[in-house]
């Protein structure tokens, strides 16, 4: 714990606000002494703090103290590049300084990322074979292809970290993967020619000599799910952008199986082993290929006897290669031969073990008995039909691995869902004790700087696209603000047509998400606030446009999960078989957590004024409306068309 003769926290703030040119905010040093509170006590916290709250310096500032006098540094998790970048490039170098002269030594930081984003210098090197050589490319991609490779070669000659972030412009994926490898594929910092210089290895060394090391929720799920240790050694994690931390761990712990990597694998094996063994796994390739072309996609609730024996090949054949490369350990003394035998080994382990897995999904007598759901997605382009395994809750694997060893601080402006943190906690994995909940406000006053508008006389939205109705309240809404608006839509089809069908009636600028990459539509939104944007789900999370550019916000339907979603529609099944209610429990969840994120691009600094336009009815009439309703902002509410016009007339003309 802390050394006695440090500041105390609610010092060390008062001191880095001071210096960084702030004033203090109520929120901010509540959720600051909550931070320390739970550290003292080794507690969880759960802290929701809405945007202008300051939240990162309330949390880094308690970090850095418990840091200060411990011998582990803090983790920082974030779900975001983009708050990556601000804690990492704007707010810990700042901070640093402030504190250099209260603390014992100036705090330091550093940034980790997995394996895959720093450049392999083996690979780079010696080279590795192509593992999709044998594939047919578009010419033009084979060249644009040729010149990124060239430039990462230039790069890889002159970087000092080689982190691919540094890469701008970027390059494409497939060109990455010929100077990179994963956690699973390294030879080891022992066994490598290049361990000494390895930049991962590196990354990992400066890591662990700093007070904060910021990283991202599929490393910290990984440091915490996998058998060796990824991150440095750490008592405390900061999961920042908390509400994202359940669908990044089921990201991680999502496998999937298709004839392309049963191939590679097949084709990795057959470099080392008898071309005889290889050729059976790639014959169950070809098998599971023509199987998948014509399976309907989908969850898939039973076993089909086809299917089942195409996973029993492809597993057993992939055992058949493992057994054939012999033991792990050997080549020891040829890096080359090594290095293709551990990329050999990566991807039949994850073949043999993938379809093992999807095997035993279906082994439950129930259910209730059931753990995890398989579905196949329909292939398109060079994508072929792919088979996926995920679990059906991790709340399970965070309880036992993150955070039964550590203490917790989760925080983000949308935790407390129908204006609790139950639900949030239950997918955390959480009980009942053993942490705490806190809701630490805004410093925006809600009430008067911004309406929350239903139209609730609009029929219920279809599965036919927008009706007639919505294109006209939107087209009425738009003109009453004289743009200024940005559209949150359902799905990618809802804000196409709606832009088709707009773009003629309304007078001012309509941009849509596709028409240029998402970061130069939202700059050219914020740069002209008669210009509208039209998107879909990034565009709920990820706009900060404060000021006069964006007054209106319309959300198009409450955006529940797709009822043919595999995951979603399975958790719900499995909720409501050990007696849940199934659709509060994940669907609705689900919409609050996304309405809560949509209805925060509106108010982004405390001179913001506007609407909050919600086009579905059921927002106002149906029996769950209230938890949706309970899990917004406390704007001021009405279903009065007249007055919102009215309103947002007022608030776009000049005075």
């Amino acid at each position: 714990m802390p050394k006695p003769d440090l500041p105390s926290v609610e010092d060390l703030l008062t001191t880095a606000v001071k210096e960084l040119g702030g004033a203090e905010r109520p929120g901010q040093v509540k959720m600051a002494r909550a931070v320390q509170d739970a550290l003292e006590k080794s507690e969880h916290l759960a802290v929701q703090a809405g945007t202008g709250t300051g939240k990162s310096l309330a949390y880094l500032v308690p970090a850095i103290r418990h840091a200060a006098g411990s011998e582990h540094a803090v983790v920082v998790s974030t779900a975001t590049i983009a708050l990556q970048r601000q804690l990492v490039d704007r707010d810990l170098p700042r901070l640093a300084e402030a504190l250099e002269a209260e603390l014992p030594k100036k705090p330091e930081f550093a940034i980790l990322k997995g394996r895959r984003n720093y450049l392999c210098r083996y690979k780079a090197t010696v080279g590795m074979p192509d593992d999709e050589g044998d594939q047919l490319f578009d010419p033009r991609e084979v060249s644009a292809t040729g010149r990124m490779v060239q430039k990462i070669q230039e790069w890889a000659e002159e970087t000092e970290t080689g982190d691919r972030d540094e890469l701008v412009p970027g390059v494409s994926e497939q060109a990455w993967r010929q100077f990179s490898v994963t956690a699973r594929e390294c030879l080891g910092a022992q066994r490598c020619p290049s361990g000494g210089e390895c930049f991962a290895e590196l990354a990992r060394e400066r890591a662990g000599l700093v007070d904060v090391v910021v990283t991202n929720h599929a490393l910290l799920a990984i440091d915490a799910m996998e058998d060796f240790a990824v991150l440095p050694e750490h008592d405390v994690v900061v999961v920042d952008e908390a509400h994202e931390l359940v669908d990044r761990v089921t990201s991680v712990v999502t496998d999937e199986l298709s004839d392309t990597g049963v191939g590679i694998a097949a084709r990795r094996a057959g470099r080392l082993i008898e071309q005889g063994v290889a050729d059976r796994l790639q014959a169950a390739a070809e098998d599971l290929q023509s199987l998948l072309a014509a399976a309907p996609p989908g969850r898939i609730d039973d076993l089909p006897n086809s299917l089942g024996m195409s996973l029993a090949l492809v597993r057993d054949a992939a055992f058949g290669c493992l057994t054939a490369l012999g033991p792990r350990s050997g080549d020891k003394d040829n890096p080359e031969n090594a290095s293709l035998r551990k990329a050999a080994f990566t991807a039949l382990d994850e073949v043999h073990d993938t379809a093992q897995r999807m095997l035993d999904a279906f082994g439950g007598d129930s259910e209730v008995d059931r753990a995890e759901v398989v579905w196949l997605d329909a292939g398109h382009g060079r994508v072929p039909p792919t088979l996926r395994v995920a679990p059906l809750s991790v709340g399970g694997m965070l309880r036992d691995k993150l955070f039964g060893d550590r203490t917790v601080i989760l925080t983000s402006a949308t935790l407390a869902l129908g204006g609790t943190f139950d639900g949030m906690a239950a997918q955390w994995g959480l009980g009942t004790d053993g942490w705490t909940g806190l809701d630490v406000g805004s410093p925006f006053d809600h009430t008067r700087s911004g309406i929350l508008y239903v139209a609730k006389h609009l029929p219920q939205p279809g599965r036919d696209g927008l009706p007639e109705a919505y294109l006209t309240e939107i087209a009425e809404l738009i003109e009453a603000a004289g743009g200024r608006t940005l559209g949150l839509f359902s799905s990618t089809r809802a804000a196409n047509a709606a832009t088709e069908a707009l773009r003629d009636r309304l007078t001012v600028p309509l941009l849509c998400q596709g028409d240029d990459s998402t970061s130069q539509l939202v700059k050219k939104f914020a740069a002209d606030p008669a210009t509208c944007l039209f998107g879909t789900l990034s565009l709920w999370q990820g706009v900060d446009v404060p000021g006069p550019s964006l007054t209106l916000v319309i959300i198009d339907r409450i955006p529940f999960p797709r009822p043919d979603d595999p995951l979603s529609s399975s958790r719900q099944r499995h909720v409501a078989a050990k007696g849940g209610n199934g659709f509060m429990t994940v669907a609705a969840t689900h919409a609050a957590l996304l309405l809560a994120q949509g209805a925060g691009r509106l108010l982004r600094s405390t001179t913001d004024r506007g609407v909050i336009a919600v086009l579905d009815p059921r927002l106002a009439t149906a029996r769950y409306s209230s938890f949706l309703l309970n899990s917004l902002p406390p704007y001021w509410r009405t279903t009065d068309p007249q007055k919102v016009r009215q309103a947002l007339k007022r608030l776009t003309t000049p005075t």
